[in-house]
C-alpha cells in the first residue's frame, strides 16, 4: 500500500509543479502583452496569485481529507 501512496504523492507534486509553472509563464506573458499600466497589471496578477493559492490550499486539504477517509478502514483494522 505504501507504493500506491508514494505514487499518489508524486502525482500531486507533479500536478502542483505544473500548475505553478503555468501560472508563472502566464503571468510573464500577461505582463509582456498587457495594455494596462504596470501597477494595475501587478495588482491584478497579485490578486490572481492569491486566488490560485487559496484554491490550491483548498484542493490540498480536500485531497488530505479524501486520503484520511480512504485510510481509515486500514487504520481501524477493518
Amino acid at each position: 500500500m505504501s507504493n500506491n501512496n508514494d505514487s499518489d504523492s508524486s502525482a500531486v507534486l507533479y500536478l502542483l509543479a505544473g500548475v505553478g509553472l503555468g501560472a508563472i509563464i502566464g503571468a510573464a506573458a500577461g505582463m509582456l502583452f498587457a495594455p494596462k499600466a504596470g501597477n494595475e497589471t501587478r495588482d491584478e496578477l497579485n490578486d490572481k496569485f492569491k486566488e490560485l493559492k487559496t484554491k490550491t490550499e483548498e484542493w490540498i486539504n480536500e485531497q488530505k481529507a479524501k486520503k484520511a477517509v480512504s485510510d481509515a478502514p486500514e487504520e481501524l483494522g477493518v
